[in-house]
């Protein structure tokens, strides 16, 4: 077939996806993912061109600036593929899929994700970004379409044969060969690994560039919890305290950026990611509740700020994301010159640009990012500088902030995700617990009433939502992620209603995704549109496997129920994972500390008529290690909760704390419940 025998339609005016429309007056012929673009390309017998990006992924934009928006380059793929585009954020299931596929083809992953696949939707061959014309060895997108168009016209055996054999390692599904034990002692055992692959002057993993690992640093927390190393709380704070004055963050709208290009926390890729700014903020207030450490305090509330200020919606839930890129080029909404400063700040700008690293020269491209890392110790034990004058410093930040939003802004990704708010309502709820910030649980409540009531049907959960439109079912990681908002909300209130939903939350995602092969789940519904393959992935991404999130909320079920079926659900998905979580324990961080939670959470049961003072209490704990649980009388407990016997022989008001198969005494003051839960421990 000829480019003549297909007319340009570009099929995407009609996408919910704020990604999918930047993609609508491309001269490509797109399809949204569906039957209809298999069918046509199974009439055609044309294989398939799948494009998978975001909108804050700066490397699509380039693709999609150098090549899509080409007429040329259209014309070749129009001719030779049926184009699919995907927003991996509203269909991470079919990111999943193609994603492992090109691991297994040995390529590196990432974004944008440009695959090849048999009409059928199989996957043959693929990579991440190509470019426009032949570089640095690299051969040029249309010499790659019209290749890939070759073999399959003229060498369909060897198409075949690569598609089989791809087949055949993506269907595998992880089954363990023998008992595999992982306890307290492995734990311990690979925190020791991590901890000598930290960068001691710099924090968080050796080398660049440096993401925030909000799961690789709870491991860590974890471990000195554990033995009471406190050497494994310093990587933590110190791998915090430079994210928090690096460049990564935005120093003056508060947010946490994508990741750092360089080892020094400094240079960000500009995005901000929601799922990012949840981690953190729940990794901060853990890390708080320990430390008292103030940068962490101050860092957490201008987060909230700025997910009140520039991620919330009219409905009062949380978009997605913010572009890196603004008039065309990447950053220029965050940096500043000298002149600038001097402009807006006047007398104070010496003092201000001292402080923030502001030089005539610049620190990005002839350019200034905001930064305090010249004033954090080099390294970990040792003493930072002389405190600057703070309010003198948020007056000046706050004079450069209201001049910034003069600037045009980066644009946002508006849609609504299910798992990714179900992330920030439970750190919401987690930091305004800690912190003591009663309208950050607010805010969380606020959040969740949207999903539970918009984006809920009946038992089932949507995945994303835009323009009053619902895409159904949702995933694995809405149920998880929701479930887990839902039992923070729980222990925060005591409101039982939140725990009900949780219960019924539950249940659909055991109906509708429960994989028995190794009694976790899979990412998509068994009544889901027909993929290639069902997503079973057990590994962490950016955000942790929801198999790991369901571990925890299973145990949390468990104390909070006095349902002991729970706690024999997550021992199993735990144990039919852990096979392969033995062969890359690093891919699969979020399920040992899931299994670290199975093993020592602190169950704090508050009884009597002062059980809330009690519960309030017990609530400054690190959300990590704790679960809360308030009974004003036996009355209030179910009838086969473990506790019964203990909340009758109590008279007046007491709080019961288990590690493990052990309970403490009754502890009958509020002030002594960290104590007993030490003790415990």
């Amino acid at each position: 077939m000829t480019a003549g025998d297909f007319s340009h339609t570009n099929r995407l005016a009609a996408a919910t996806s704020p990604y999918l429309l930047q993609h609508q007056h491309n001269p490509v012929d797109w399809w949204q993912w569906g039957p209809e673009a298999l069918a046509e390309a199974k009439a055609s017998n044309r294989p398939i061109l799948l494009s998978v990006g975001y909108a804050a992924c700066h490397w699509c934009h380039v693709m999609a600036h150098e090549s899509f928006e080409d007429e040329a380059t259209a014309a070749v793929m129009n001719a030779l593929f049926v184009n699919i585009k995907v927003d991996r954020e509203e269909r991470p299931d079919i990111d999943q899929i193609y994603m492992n596929a090109l691991h297994l083809l040995g390529e590196q992953g990432g974004w944008p994700l440009t695959m090849f696949l048999t009409p059928a939707g199989e996957p043959v061959w693929g990579g991440t970004y190509f470019p426009k014309e032949s570089k640095f060895g690299r051969p040029a997108f249309t010499d790659i379409l019209r290749e890939v168009s070759r073999l399959f016209r003229e060498e369909p055996a060897k198409i075949e044969q690569n598609r089989a054999a791809l087949l055949a390692r993506l269907s595998e599904t992880a089954r363990p060969e023998g008992k595999v034990t992982i306890g307290l002692k492995e734990l311990d055992a690979a925190a020791k690994r991590l901890g000598n692959a930290f960068d001691t002057g710099n924090g968080g993993l050796r080398g660049a560039p440096k993401f925030p690992q909000a799961s690789l640093y709870e491991f860590l927390w974890r471990a000195g919890d554990r033995g009471g190393d406190t050497r494994f709380f310093d990587l933590v704070d110190f791998t915090l305290a430079h994210i928090c004055e690096g460049g990564i963050y935005d120093h003056l709208g508060g947010g946490f950026a994508r990741y750092s290009v360089d080892e020094y926390w400094l240079v960000p890729h500009f995005e901000k990611m929601l799922y990012d700014n949840a981690q953190l903020l729940d990794l901060l207030a853990a890390a708080w509740a320990r430390s008292k450490n103030p940068l962490f305090r101050t860092r957490a509330a201008e987060t909230v700020g700025w997910l009140q200020r520039e991620m919330t919606n009219v409905n009062k839930a949380f978009c997605s994301s913010l572009d890196a890129d603004s008039e065309g080029e990447e950053g220029k909404f965050y940096v500043w010159s000298l002149a600038e400063i001097r402009a807006i700040l006047g007398a104070d700008a010496d003092y201000f640009a001292l402080q923030y690293d502001v030089s005539d020269e610049g620190n990005f491209e002839g350019h200034n990012i905001l930064n305090r890392l010249k004033h954090l110790p080099r390294n970990i034990g040792v003493e930072g500088g002389p405190a600057p004058d703070e309010d003198r410093l948020a007056m000046l930040r706050g004079k450069l902030l209201k001049e910034r939003e003069n600037r045009v802004r980066p644009g946002l990704d508006d849609k609504v995700l299910a798992d990714w708010n179900g992330l920030t309502i439970a750190a919401l709820v987690h930091a305004g617990t800690v912190f003591e910030e009663p309208e950050w649980v607010g805010i969380a409540q606020q959040a969740y009433d949207f999903i539970a009531k918009e984006m809920t049907r009946g038992d089932r959960l949507g995945h994303s939502w835009r323009d009053a439109r619902l895409l159904l079912p949702g995933l694995a990681s809405d149920f998880a992620s929701m479930i887990r908002a839902a039992l923070a909300l729980n222990e925060a209130t005591g409101d039982a209603a939140y725990l009900h939903q949780a219960l019924v939350w539950q249940a659909a995602l055991d109906r509708h995704y429960a994989n028995p092969a190794n009694g976790g789940y899979f990412l998509t519904a068994n009544d889901a549109e027909g993929l290639v393959v069902r997503p079973a992935a057990t590994n962490d991404d950016a955000t942790p496997n929801p198999n790991s999130v369901a571990a925890e909320n299973l145990v949390r079920l468990a104390a909070l129920t006095g349902d002991d079926q729970w706690r024999a659900r997550a021992d199993t998905l735990l144990e039919g994972i852990l096979a392969t979580a033995q062969q890359n324990l690093f891919g699969h961080v979020a399920l040992l500390n899931a299994l670290d939670f199975r093993l020592r959470a602190a169950e704090i049961v508050c009884t009597g008529p002062e059980a809330e003072a009690f519960a309030r209490e017990a609530l400054k704990l690190p959300h990590l290690s704790r679960i809360v649980l308030r009974a004003s009388s036996a009355e209030a407990l179910p009838p086969s909760h473990p506790a019964q016997e203990k909340v009758k022989a109590v008279s007046g008001s007491a709080a019961f704390v288990c590690v493990g198969e052990r309970c403490s005494l009754p502890v009958t003051e509020p002030g002594k419940i960290a104590a007993a839960v030490a003790a415990m421990a």
